[in-house]
């Protein structure tokens, strides 16, 4: 059997036409997905309904023929398992109850407790891994966790991730232990998701850009570095993706300091400063602005060949540089894939 593209691309392969998946590809920009969550009944019942959650994951395979798809998850559902409270506000986003200190911190369960909460997740990978067509790659996925603890520590998502901060410089002992438990508890919920049949995962870091100097190598490079390192030891050949967002001259090297197999990149930079600056290193994934989802057009045709072209002498996924947004075309997503696979 001809291995999966993917999976070449992230060995190291140079391929003719690079394999094509896009971050947030399961979502509201699709009708499909709409009339899904709306049977859900809420968000969090449709990433803890596996059935449902199947349903989406697999929406996007069934209309564009992505060459992966991602597990319909949240980042927010493991500390939710470590006992935060979680729910989500309509139009506004999720909302968690706050870690301000040791005494919050004391309240959270250890990473062995979290099966019983994610169980459905993993047993939307077991479908996932029996419905999808073989030739395409199952992502897994979990956040990075500085990322997450700076929802956990603001309740919520901000701008510049100020408490977190905060929280780093006034009390670091109690910053340091949430960011080892994410790290231990991330470990086990992957662990389960590839024993469920992931073949790939994927480490969000949407916040990385907002540590800087030797904050960005202890909270967003070890902490990789010591997931990846684990999941290769019980996972020999698993490929890791990692997404440190907007870390701009932080992208140099990361490859090699975390182990991972590909790095993703946002359109913060360019495809050029990616190829001679990231994919030197080994496989990336991006980049174009999920902006031309919207837009479309003859822009969307010659912006998606130039990331093609930029980054066709190396190992290359395409993606965009953020997920794609609610008010993106569907008919701009075809037009997309047609122009990678057909120039």
């Amino acid at each position: 059997m001809t291995e999966k593209t993917i999976l070449r691309a992230l060995k190291g392969e140079v391929l003719p036409t690079p394999p094509v998946w896009m971050m947030r590809q399961a979502g509201r920009y699709l009708p499909e997905y709409r009339a899904t969550r709306a049977k859900a009944g809420d968000f969090l019942s449709l990433c803890y309904t596996p059935e449902l959650a199947a349903e989406v994951t697999l929406q996007p395979i069934r209309r564009y023929g992505f060459d992966a798809a991602i597990l319909f998850a949240d980042i927010l559902l493991l500390p939710q398992a470590l006992g935060a409270d979680l729910w989500f506000v309509t139009g506004e986003g999720p909302r968690l109850s706050t870690i301000t200190g040791a005494d919050d911190f004391a309240k959270l369960k250890t990473k062995d407790d979290i099966h019983e909460t994610l169980n459905p997740v993993y047993e939307t990978v077991s479908i996932l891994s029996e419905e999808l067509p073989k030739e395409t790659t199952l992502i897994g996925f979990a956040g990075a966790p500085w990322t997450v603890a700076t929802y956990m520590i603001a309740g919520r998502g901000t701008k510049d991730q100020g408490p977190a901060h905060a929280l780093k410089a006034e009390d670091r002992e109690t910053f340091v232990k949430i960011i080892d438990l994410l790290t231990v508890s991330t470990i086990e919920y992957l662990s389960k998701q590839v024993e469920a049949g992931a073949e790939v995962v994927k480490i969000f870091d949407s916040w990385a850009g907002s540590l800087k100097g030797q904050d960005f190598e202890d909270f967003a490079v070890e902490p990789a570095r010591k997931i990846i390192a684990e999941m290769k030891a019980r996972f020999p050949g698993l490929p890791v993706i990692a997404f440190p967002r907007e870390a701009g001259e932080g992208y140099i090297g990361f490859h090699q300091k975390t182990g991972a197999d590909c790095v993703a990149l946002d359109n913060s930079v360019t495809p050029e400063w990616g190829a001679e600056h990231v994919q030197v290193s080994g496989c990336v994934q991006g980049n174009l602005a999920s902006s031309h989802m919207v837009t479309g057009g003859q822009a969307l045709i010659d912006e998606t060949r130039h990331v093609v072209q930029a980054f066709s002498k190396g190992p290359h996924i395409f993606n965009l540089g953020h997920g794609i947004t609610p008010d993106a075309d569907p008919e701009n997503v075809a037009l997309m894939v047609e122009t990678i696979r057909n120039g």
